[in-house]
């Protein structure tokens, strides 16, 4: 979790350049990157005060969210790593 948490952080401050842009900077998969930073300090908290319930929903939201959709996104065409694999 803590380098899932150090690489929401880091990609915070690289800009989006595919899609539309807002701020000047983020994109709409900096949303994922939020969605990181706010999900791990609270189910480390949630698993600290015994409530595994809490814990395990805020870790399937960010597999989901993090993970599976953001993943999903990067292969969208126009990004980096489609053109990597699709060529």
């Amino acid at each position: 979790m803590g380098l899932m948490f150090f690489t929401a952080l880091v990609s915070l401050f690289l800009p989006a350049q595919v899609g539309s842009q807002f701020l000047n900077h983020f994109g709409f998969i900096h949303f994922f990157s939020f969605l990181t930073l706010y999900t791990v300090p609270t189910a480390i908290t949630a698993i600290r005060k015994k409530n595994v319930k809490a814990h395990k929903r805020k870790m399937v939201l960010l597999y989901f969210g993090a993970l599976i959709i953001a993943g999903g996104f990067t292969l969208a065409p126009g990004r980096f790593l489609h053109e990597v694999f699709f060529g």
